[in-house]
């Protein structure tokens, strides 16, 4: 247990003195094993947590459920979606932001990513928030909080990895991801709805919009077409998630050459840049890997679940506790690392815990549920500061906006977000009633 803690302040850290989480972890549970064990056993085990992790067929739909979301990204259906939404909602106040919502939320069924979303967004729908008047505080809080839905609406890699941890069925976790991801989306309508009727300077009333198109039609029809493939083939049982995401990759290379939008140096930038976040990705695997073989072979995972059991709580008092680490963790490490490090950790104490009866009386419900309450708070770190990836994503892209302006339009969207986080604490249905 005290290998343990030391191990994590030297991992917190060497990621403070800027080391690489992947590399901070690959060296603190090298380091750690070693000194419980031996420099042999420790770099075999390190060893073969990277060969095992690269040549493993499973995690081989990571990078084609990445190429997918790229290819999708330079076909051009997130601005088929932005306008299809905006020229559905430009009568309501502030119906410009709520339309960024939705096109995030379609284009998170196809893109498994929450960054990419969020940079993808920002190119789409803030030139014309800013050209119609809007304020840049709501203006990026609406797309870095639409941003998030990324990694809940299928296919999503975390749920993905977070599957692979646990040994759940992805397709459930993908299914369990649909409501949650759906009411995230009606939250965040509400809280564009609320912000801008106590302020309604933030939102300037729209004048009438061309009607849709049939080009915007055919890009709404290509992403819920390519949703609706993936997964019906996963749950149906025709193709592993695997098959699936080989599918949706050429299925939306296709979109792209049919689009007219793809051409050989695209092509190239597309892989090229699949390459590197697929590599960013097996880092962190291996690095999660050899840290949590180091803190499993100390013991921490069993210190932890016999120390709750000592205190006699009920089960949701547990739960509020570990919410409320992640959400601190949030502050400080992205969310794949913080899935990565916490997972393998919390998910035998969360098996442990006696929930009686109802939809939390299944083994597997648990692990459903638990992945999705995961990614929820996951999703409330990446617009928390001090870190907020997506908020730095979108100051990546938009330079003349101050950090602290993006933050400050981010709160409405925060406290909707714990509102949804409480509803499925509350209320496991909507997290189970689909599976």
């Amino acid at each position: 247990m005290i290998a343990s803690l030391i191990a994590f302040f030297a991992l917190f850290l060497q990621v403070f003195l800027r080391v690489p989480i992947a590399f901070a972890m690959i060296i603190t549970g090298t380091a750690g094993f070693a000194l419980l064990r031996n420099w042999d056993a420790s770099l075999r085990l390190t060893g073969n947590a990277a060969f095992d992790t690269v040549f493993s067929f499973t995690l081989s739909v990571i990078p084609l459920f990445i190429l997918m979301g790229n290819l999708l990204t330079r076909s051009g259906v997130s601005d088929a979606l932005f306008l299809t939404a905006h020229r559905s909602l430009y009568r309501l106040k502030g119906g410009l932001a709520m339309a960024t919502i939705v096109a995030c939320g379609g284009f998170s069924a196809v893109c498994g990513s929450s960054l990419a979303t969020a940079a993808t967004m920002s190119k789409v729908a803030m030139p014309s928030m800013r050209k119609t008047g809007y304020a840049d505080s709501l203006a990026t809080g609406a797309i870095a909080a639409g941003g998030t839905l990324g990694i809940l609406i299928p296919p999503s890699v975390i749920l993905i990895i977070y599957g692979l941890i646990t040994e759940a069925d992805i397709g459930k976790l993908f299914l369990a991801g649909i409501l949650p991801g759906l009411f995230g989306v009606v939250c965040y309508i509400a809280a564009v709805a609320v912000t801008v009727r106590l302020k309604p300077g933030l939102a300037p009333d729209e004048a009438g919009v061309a009607p849709i198109t049939r080009a915007d039609i055919t890009g709404v029809i290509a992403v819920v077409g390519l949703f609706a493939v993936i997964m019906i083939g996963i749950y149906g049982g025709l193709f592993t998630p695997s098959e699936a995401a080989a599918i949706g990759a050429l299925v939306s290379l296709v979109i792209a050459i049919v689009r007219g939008s793809l051409g050989l140096r695209d092509y190239l930038a597309i892989c090229v840049d699949t390459a590197r976040t697929s590599a960013m990705i097996f880092a962190l695997i291996i690095g999660a890997e050899v840290f949590s073989n180091f803190v499993s072979y100390a013991g921490l995972p069993d210190a932890i679940l016999a120390w709750v059991s000592g205190l006699e709580v009920g089960p949701y008092v547990v739960i509020l506790a570990l919410v409320l680490v992640y959400i601190v963790l949030g502050a400080v490490l992205e969310s794949l690392s913080m899935i990565l490090l916490t997972v393998p950790i919390f998910y035998p104490l969360i098996l442990s815990l006696d929930f009686g009866a109802g939809w939390l009386a299944d083994a597997d419900n648990v692990t459903i549920w638990f992945g999705i309450l995961v990614v929820v708070v996951t999703e409330i770190s990446l617009i928390s500061p001090p870190i907020g990836l997506n908020v730095f994503v979108l100051r990546s892209v938009l330079r003349d906006v101050p950090i602290t302006t993006m933050f400050r339009g981010i709160l409405p969207f925060w406290a909707a977000d714990i509102v949804r986080l409480v509803a499925i604490i509350s209320v496991p249905a909507i997290a189970l009633v689909l599976i």
